[in-house]
């Protein structure tokens, strides 16, 4: 059919004419858009220099935290105080049941230790696949109110009798329950995130006090060893528990505990138009239904809006109580050089942790090269340098 022949019939049905080709559009290349770079600019941005410093100050704080706890309650120190060591640790000269070698004994009690730590790990995971979320916050909400009422309490009964404050134990029950509910609500509820991240960096500095408090000398740093050496294996193997954890997560598009993740980041909330905002996602009510095809809703649904989620990096509430742990332990041995060593270790091991982590982009574990360079350099500063500075302390060398 000619040209003309299909313009007639445009005409006839009322149809407006259909534009001229140029032959000189034909030539014209197509104008391809450059890809957004709006994800490359995102991964920048989350493993940047100012998500590092997110991570680095709150890790400094929980260390700096535990170190003064320890240097002003005589509650932790080991020399004057009578030793009590956890049922995890039956291999001690308190139990009489010993190898006769510390070092057997270090071995063993590590050994019974990694045990419960990979059992309840894998039970948490368990919990987690097969969606006992509710079993899981019983869980935590139980460990948190042990830390953040019997711990508090004890800790600041040590405070009172250490600066002789005139304190009654009525205050000081009122004080307590203050603290600790509103810790609870602010961790396994909704709060400021501020106050969030800070009662978790409290309540990690409580657990590495009760370690550095309960655990004997050379089983805890055996453990500080074994526990970097299960991280490797828990998070990078294909089958380890940590990473079914996070993949699960990833997979089901939740995030994890936020009583189990300290992140530097700003919580995700969905708003409503002229409204409170509300959670954007419920794991315990994960499964939602679908409405039938073809029947609207009645009345129109509100407006919402959904704030957009900040990248950034997460690190495991673990972590920091084992970085906490080791500055602890080199805090009980009195001398600031071995401290500060360990302080600038670990920090120095968390920084390569980024640096690799910026690199494969992919879940790594954040304990082996900080516990390892921690650990290093108190070797070398406490039976080395130590006794170096001392020497020349007597003598009068200056350098």
């Amino acid at each position: 059919m000619s040209s003309v022949a299909v313009e007639a019939e445009r005409h006839e049905n009322g149809e407006p004419p259909a534009p001229e080709e140029n032959p000189d559009d034909q030539n014209i290349p197509e104008v391809v858009e450059p890809e957004d770079d709006d994800a490359e600019e995102q991964e920048m941005l989350k493993y940047g220099a100012k998500h590092v410093m997110m991570l680095i100050v709150p890790v400094s704080l929980c260390m700096i935290l535990v170190i003064f706890t320890i240097r002003i309650i005589t509650m932790y120190d080991q020399v004057s105080q009578p030793q009590v060591y956890l049922v995890y640790t039956p291999f001690n000269e308190q139990t009489k049941k010993t190898t006769g070698s510390p070092i057997s004994d270090a071995v063993l009690n590590m050994l019974i230790v990694l045990g419960l730590v990979i059992v309840m790990t894998c039970v948490l995971v368990l919990l987690y696949k097969y969606r006992c979320y509710k079993i899981i916050e019983g869980w935590l909400f139980l460990s948190s109110l042990i830390l953040l009422f019997m711990f508090t309490g004890l800790n600041l009964h040590e405070i009172v009798m250490r600066f002789n404050f005139a304190m009654d134990y009525i205050t000081i029950s009122l004080v307590v329950w203050n603290f600790g509910v509103m810790g609870i609500i602010s961790v396994h509820w909704k709060g400021p995130l501020i106050l969030q991240q800070g009662y978790l960096l409290i309540i990690s500095a409580m657990m590495a006090l009760v370690f550095i408090k309960y655990l004997p000398e050379w089983t805890l740093w055996f453990i500080l060893g074994g526990i970097a050496v299960y991280d490797l294996f828990a998070v990078l193997c294909p089958k380890g528990p940590l990473r079914i954890l996070v993949e699960t997560a990833e997979e089901r598009n939740e995030q994890i505990f936020p009583s189990l993740i300290y992140s530097s980041t700003v919580m995700w909330t969905v708003t409503m138009a002229e409204g409170e905002p509300v959670s954007s996602y419920n794991p315990l009510n994960s499964s939602s239904s679908s409405s039938a095809q073809g029947s609207p809703p009645t009345r129109p649904l509100p407006e919402m809006e959904q704030e957009p989620e900040e990248q950034g990096v997460k690190l495991g509430l673990g972590d920091f109580i084992f970085y906490s742990v080791l500055v602890g332990k080199a805090a009980t041995a009195d001398d600031w050089n071995t401290v500060m060593a360990c302080f600038v270790a670990i920090l120095i091991g968390l920084c390569l942790t980024l640096l690799i982590l910026a690199i494969v982009k992919k879940a790594l574990p954040a304990l082996p090269i900080s516990i390892f360079v921690g650990i290093i350099f108190y070797v070398c500063t406490r039976w080395c340098i130590k006794p170096m500075c001392d020497q020349m302390a007597i003598s009068q060398v200056y350098v």
